[in-house]
């Protein structure tokens, strides 16, 4: 079977960092041009200009855009710019990995200054679910999702428990894996597959800004029966693997990518056993 990947494109909303940039980078060594989206300070630029020189080491095409991806102006600048690198083929891939939500309990508690408002909600909600719905929109209006392309949006082991401060965004999780199983029926006569990935408990920015995630880290930690959290390169990895395949048979699923994290919960692994 041909490897449709060398040549091709793939869209990174959240590419600056975390599993983002890993993504892109696995997807790079693959000979896949990145087109990557991303909203930081002025002060990131070394490090996402340090980025783009690693893909483009590897012989890919990399351009950056530090804008807002929630924002319709910002959509239709890229989508735009999308048409215009990939000559209107499209892009092979489109990896959903925005992290910006409220960390804010719903009612008043010891520790935070304030509760979740509306504002908050809506806009948790609108950044980490949404716009995988705006953003696919535009691009098949575009005619930017050929057959054979992939759609995959970070989910969270998240979107079933909870912690203090977790509760927007495990409700943005949950409408996001919504989203998924609609948008793959939608998609499916034209071709293109969309899941929902579920990640392990990982080490990324993100995951540093909420309040209880050191507990949370050497929790999970221990119970992954692989002896390690997962990292963004684990990620990359399956994004490259389900990327290779023509079919979009494998659709509408919440594909773990955990080590076994979650089936383990509760249960210590200790290197004895392995």
């Amino acid at each position: 079977m041909r490897n449709p990947l060398p040549g091709s494109w793939a869209l990174v909303l959240g590419a600056s960092s975390g599993i983002g940039a890993a993504t892109a980078r696995a997807l790079a060594v693959e000979g896949v041009n990145i087109i990557g989206v991303h909203l930081d300070r002025t002060d990131a630029g070394p490090a996402v200009e340090a980025l783009r020189s690693e893909l483009t080491a590897h012989g890919a095409e990399a351009h950056f855009f530090n804008i807002n991806a929630a924002r319709a102006p910002s959509r239709a600048q890229v989508v735009a710019r999308v048409a215009d690198l990939t000559g209107g083929a499209g892009v092979r891939v489109l990896l959903h990995s925005l992290a910006f939500g409220s960390l804010l309990p719903y009612l008043p508690r010891a520790g935070f200054a304030e509760a979740l408002t509306s504002k908050q909600m809506a806009m948790t909600l609108d950044v980490m679910a949404n716009s995988l719905v705006y953003w696919v929109q535009d691009l098949v209006r575009a005619a930017l999702l050929p057959p054979g392309a992939k759609v995959f949006a970070m989910t969270s082991a998240g979107v079933a428990q909870t912690l203090p401060s977790y509760g927007a965004v495990s409700a943005a999780k949950a409408a996001l894996e919504a989203h998924v199983r609609q948008l793959a029926c939608e998609l499916a006569p034209l071709g293109v597959a969309v899941n929902a990935l579920r990640a392990g408990t990982t080490l990324t920015p993100a995951l540093q800004q909420i309040p209880e995630h050191e507990t949370f880290l050497a929790q999970a930690a221990s119970v992954n029966p692989h002896g390690r959290l997962t990292e963004p390169s684990d990620v990359g990895e399956a994004v490259v693997v389900l990327s290779c395949a023509p079919s979009s048979w494998i659709t509408g699923n919440t594909i773990g990518v955990d080590g076994a994290e979650l089936i383990s919960a509760g249960t210590s692994w200790g290197s004895e056993q392995r």
